[in-house]
């Protein structure tokens, strides 16, 4: 069904239009064309496997054949055997005056060998000492494994013997009489194997007799245990058979494995090599290229010094590529699979791939032939697992340092804070953050992978905007407890308040770009530019720049919204609450408020950015205003009356806020700190009058002042509007309704948010 399908689909990609169906008659000519070429391809194919598969039927046949043949001749001659055996008279007494002959031989073979041994092993001795003298060189190493190997013969043919006799009593005089030979062995042994770690620098030192001696111990050794494999083999397959015959009974008995030994020693040579190389790159990740100068060294050696000195069918060179590769592989492997290993090493490993299989196959080794893989295929795991380092350790740093910030924010430690060089409040570890960040773009951009560099980025922008936030709702958390009373202690709060101030210079100076200084969020942005992609740049990195350099604006904002906030939950409680009420008639509220801003702003101006200072004092302007139209809705007690004097007290009020707003920037100690726009702050306190007309307006008016004041503010709320209107010592419930029917006759649009949005 699914080939019917896609035989449709086919057909109507190949004919969309009408007019292509003239094609068809070509179509099919072609196909038929084609099929007639694949069904060619296919009967020559199937012919040339069928002949494959009739040979190799016939290779099988011939081969059985060969079998039988061989099968039907053994049972010829065991007939052969068997008759000679009848037709000669007399044969078993032959045969056994011939085996008793044979025995009479070796008992006076074994009885030689006995009584010469113990001259034979000093002889030895003798020159295995000297050897000691000159072990570069071991001029008596053919002699001795040659006088050794007959020793051994003679153990073992003894050993042999002894176990099989009827008697064995002897057997343990006899084994200790060999045991001096076991000794010799052992020092042969170390010999043997002195020069095997020192194979390489025996080469370089151009002492070729040696390896040549080295090389045909070895051989002849590993001829001794093919013999001895097979053997072992012999007899464990046709027991019955090996039994008969002499050949198959004599000789050593054990494998000794000194070619195996032989590649052991070419891993230990190296292990210490490898061992030192790793202390090395540990300290120097960057210098593995040079460190592993060696590991090719060594190699080259092998092929050009060494090869022509060892039996042709070891291939020496590639035993020892192969080992050394399994060698490098592990090492390689171990550390990334290593969870601490640090980015630069991995970095370093990452590239050292690379340069390996090049140095590689200057020696004539292709990758295709180096197997498994030195890093098993995983380099673009790993530098997944790079980037994910990098961005690790950002995380770690960021969240480390925040923690810190945190403690010392919520304990209100004072020492925690620093003074720049212009005297204004600094968190300490601002400085710190940038630093870190700025060697962890160093760390990505030694990756020369763009790839990697925009992942860590990411994550940093995403670091950076999570701290933001992070400081925002700390903020938040902290200034809840000064807003409910009893709140806190005044000189807690204090230190509250220079932490705002602090954290809000913080994020200028992450933004605050001039002829002296470029800002932190500049230099950044500068730092990563070269090491990302233009599409990268421009699609993510300013975007998310300029989200970022917004929330610092926002973030330094928010901290002066809420020291001005403080103030009136902690300073200004008591006064606010009396606005609007009897005691405001006979008080002076708005003049403390004013006195307590100078204070404020004479105590914070020098150790608060100066672009902030503006942002303060507007910031105290609108929070008075908001309060103070509150707290006509809000105060309970507040009642204006036909008879009071409240217009008078309305002007008094906004008349002394505006000559202390309107004499900020002409005081001595503010004179060019202070450039606040006094026009604006006006403009938005015209409010006030809207609040007077619908406190004085007749009833009937109170409906048109409304509709005027919400053209104005198109965020004034109805809530507000009629809690005013309650506190008229005339409110009836028409005034109300003739006020809601107006508002759902006008239609305003929605603008930029009024004071009145903050008023509740």
């Amino acid at each position: 069904m699914a080939e019917i399908e896609g035989t449709i689909v086919e057909l109507a990609d190949l004919l969309r239009h009408p007019e292509d169906l003239d094609k068809i008659s070509f179509l099919k000519s072609e196909f038929t064309r084609k099929k007639t070429a694949i069904d060619g391809q296919l009967k020559i194919g199937l012919k040339e496997q069928l002949e494959v598969t009739q040979n190799g039927m016939s290779s099988i046949s011939d081969g059985q054949r060969t079998v039988n043949q061989i099968k039907e001749e053994m049972m010829k001659i065991d007939k052969l055997c068997a008759e000679a055996q009848n037709m000669i008279r007399d044969f078993p007494d032959i045969n056994l005056v011939s085996q008793v002959h044979r025995n009479f031989s070796q008992v006076e073979t074994m009885k030689a060998n006995i009584e010469s041994f113990d001259g034979r092993l000093k002889d030895l001795e003798q020159m295995l000492r000297e050897d000691d003298q000159d072990l570069e060189n071991q001029p008596n190493l053919l002699n001795v494994h040659h006088g050794l190997t007959q020793l051994r013969d003679i153990r073992d043919d003894a050993m042999d013997q002894i176990k099989r006799a009827s008697d064995t009593s002897l057997e343990s005089h006899l084994q200790d009489y060999f045991t001096r030979l076991g000794d010799v062995i052992d020092w042969f042994d170390d010999h043997v194997g002195t020069a095997c770690m020192n194979l390489i620098p025996l080469v370089q030192a151009d002492n070729k007799g040696m390896v040549v001696r080295l090389a045909l111990v070895i051989e002849e050794e590993e001829k001794i245990d093919n013999r001895v494999k097979a053997l072992q083999d012999a007899q464990r397959e046709h027991k019955d058979l090996a039994s008969r015959f002499k050949s198959m009974t004599s000789g050593p008995k054990q494998l000794r494995g000194y070619k195996e030994k032989f590649l052991e020693a070419i891993k230990y040579y190296a292990q210490p090599q490898f061992e030192k190389a790793e202390e090395l790159f540990l300290e120097e990740p960057e210098k593995l290229p040079n460190i592993m100068k060696w590991y090719f060294n060594d190699l080259y050696v092998v092929k050009v010094g060494m090869a022509s000195l060892m039996p042709k069918k070891w291939k020496i060179f590639k035993t020892y590529t192969d080992i050394y590769h399994g060698m490098m592989h592990d090492w390689l492997t171990k550390h990334i699979d290593n969870p601490e290993l640090s980015p630069p090493h991995m970095l370093s490993i990452i590239d050292w791939s690379e340069k390996y299989y090049t140095k590689m196959a200057k020696l004539g080794w292709d990758q295709a032939t180096l197997q498994p893989h030195v890093l098993d295929s995983r380099e673009a795991e790993l530098i997944r697992e790079y980037r994910q380092l990098i961005v690790k350790s950002v995380d770690e740093w960021m969240d480390r340092m925040f923690a810190a910030d945190k403690r010392s924010f919520v304990d209100r430690k004072p020492d925690s804070l620093d003074t720049n060089e212009h005297g204004y409040f600094r968190t300490k570890t601002l400085g710190d953050m940038w630093r870190m960040l700025k060697e962890q773009t160093a760390v990505a951009g030694s990756s020369n992978r763009t790839d990697v560099a925009e992942g860590v980025f990411d994550a940093m922008f995403r670091a950076l905007k999570s701290r933001q936030n992070l400081w925002q709702n700390m903020i938040d958390s902290e200034a809840q407890k000064y807003k409910n009373p009893p709140g806190a202690d005044g000189e807690s709060m204090q230190v509250f308040q220079d932490w705002l101030v602090a954290i809000a210079n913080d994020q200028i100076a992450c933004i605050d770009d001039n002829e002296d200084q470029t800002g932190y969020l500049t230099r950044f942005q500068r730092d990563l530019e070269p090491l990302v992609s233009p599409a990268y740049m421009s699609a993510h990195a300013l975007p998310a720049l300029d989200a970022l350099r917004d929330g610092f604006v926002d973030l330094g904002t928010h901290c002066i919204t809420a020291f001005a906030g403080l103030i009136f939950a902690v300073d200004f409680r008591a006064t606010v609450a009396d606005f609007f009420t009897p005691k405001w008639y006979q008080e002076y509220g708005m003049k403390r408020i004013a006195t307590t801003f100078d204070d404020y702003i004479g105590d914070y101006a020098k150790v608060l950015h100066r672009s902030l200072l503006d942002v303060l004092v507007e910031e105290l302007a609108d929070e008075l205003l908001a309060h103070y139209l509150s707290a006509a809705a809000r105060n309970k007690g507040a009642r204006f009356r036909r008879a009071d004097p409240f217009t008078e007290k309305f002007k008094d009020d906004v008349l002394t806020a505006f000559e202390f707003f309107a004499g900020l920037g002409g005081r001595d100690e503010l004179r060019g700190l202070v450039t606040v726009d006094f026009a604006a702050i006006k403009r938005k306190w015209r409010v006030v009058d809207k609040l007077v007309r619908l406190l004085e307006a007749d009833k009937a008016g109170v409906a048109v002042v409304y509709e005027e004041f919400k053209r104005e503010c198109w965020d004034l709320q109805m809530g507000w509007v009629e809690s005013v209107l309650r506190a008229r010592d005339d409110f009836d419930r028409s005034m109300l309704a003739a006020v809601k029917a107006k508002a759902g006759e006008v239609y305003v649009e929605r603008g930029p948010e009024t004071i009145m949005s903050k008023v509740k």
